[in-house]
């Protein structure tokens, strides 16, 4: 069984960090590109998964869209 789940990846001076958005727990990946971050995030929630069963999956409240916004503060 398969089920989409959205992925945020960062990029940062130092290299990419990923995470899913919607799983229970805290998964966090990171790689020297796109692709190591991306298929480190894989893994890691398959890890996730394959440890805490597929209660992580089940989220009433699962992210139809996911946006990035910015704005300023004052300080």
């Amino acid at each position: 069984m398969q089920k989409p789940i959205k992925i945020i990846v960062e990029k940062h001076a130092d290299g990419y960090v990923a995470y899913p958005v919607g799983l229970k727990g805290i998964i966090v990946a990171e790689g020297d590109t796109y692709e190591e971050a991306f298929s480190d995030v894989r893994s890691a929630i398959e890890f996730h998964i394959e440890t805490f069963g597929t209660e992580v999956l089940e989220n009433d409240d699962t992210a139809q869209e996911v946006f990035v916004a910015e704005m300023s503060v004052a300080f």
